[in-house]
């Protein structure tokens, strides 16, 4: 990995910053879902903050990255449907702590953030916290995938209200909470299911910047204009759902959120 990434990542510490440490009481689990990512992963999982469990999802690799993940630690759950939302729903669904993170697997994202996510939905403060990406270098983050981004974000909050500057894949809430909101998409369309439904039951969402790094490899989602197009479309069939019911999905409703 580059010296950039390892050595330029602010960890947010501070008042009112997402480096705080987590109540010991809370235990967590880090969903990260894998396809061959075998040159991310020391990385990544060295990153995982002490106590936590990492759950690599390995998702077809061919790269050794199952080996090399229970090599380093990590507990390997093996999802063969390919699929984003496949292999995030697998590792939420092999999850037994009380709070559930989900982090890209690419050393694009340190999980070593996700302690402030986590501390605030253990305090109460919110029951979804998401990262909003800012990039860091040259590359992190490409036009046509901004413009994808910056579309859905627009149609979501037509559909919710929500007023949220990106849809990316770091997130923490309570995993009783997110096993009832009966996430059914297994592609692209996962992490927006998971907003819309969350939004549809009321839950305080919280946006939080994140630094955003230039990945190791090549996206197998939003690496090409068809990539991030196909991402697009089935992101647009979530926001087609209707609006009732999610309530009753879920039993973590809350209070209309930050966001709003």
């Amino acid at each position: 990995m580059s010296a950039f990434r390892k050595e330029s990542v602010p960890l947010l510490r501070g008042p009112g910053s997402y480096g705080e440490p987590v109540s010991e009481t809370v235990t967590v689990d880090v969903v990260l879902p894998c396809l061959n990512e075998a040159g991310a992963l020391p990385w990544v999982l060295a990153r995982i903050p002490a106590g936590w469990r990492a759950l690599v999802v390995d998702n077809g690799s061919t790269d050794g990255s199952a080996e090399l993940a229970r090599a380093l630690g990590a507990t390997v759950v093996t999802e063969s449907r390919r699929g984003f939302g496949a292999a995030c729903h697998a590792g939420l669904l092999a999850a037994e702590a009380d709070v559930v993170c989900f982090c890209d697997c690419d050393a694009s994202l340190d999980p070593g953030l996700l302690a402030g996510f986590v501390a605030a939905v253990a305090a109460g403060e919110a029951d979804l916290v998401l990262g909003r990406r800012r990039p860091q270098g040259p590359g992190a983050w490409p036009a046509h995938a901004r413009a994808g981004n910056l579309a859905l974000a627009r149609l979501l909050r037509r559909r919710t209200g929500l007023r949220l500057r990106d849809l990316g894949p770091m997130r923490a809430a309570r995993r009783e909470g997110l096993l009832g909101l009966d996430l059914s998409d297994r592609r692209s369309g996962y992490p927006l299911q998971m907003v819309v439904r969350a939004a549809d039951a009321g839950w305080r969402i919280r946006e939080v910047d994140v630094p955003y790094l230039p990945r190791s490899g090549k996206s197998k989602v939003t690496g090409t204009w068809r990539g991030t197009w196909q991402a697009v479309r089935d992101m647009s069939r979530v926001l087609a759902e209707p609006s009732g019911g999610a309530a009753d999905r879920s039993g973590a409703g809350a209070p209309a959120g930050d966001a709003r």
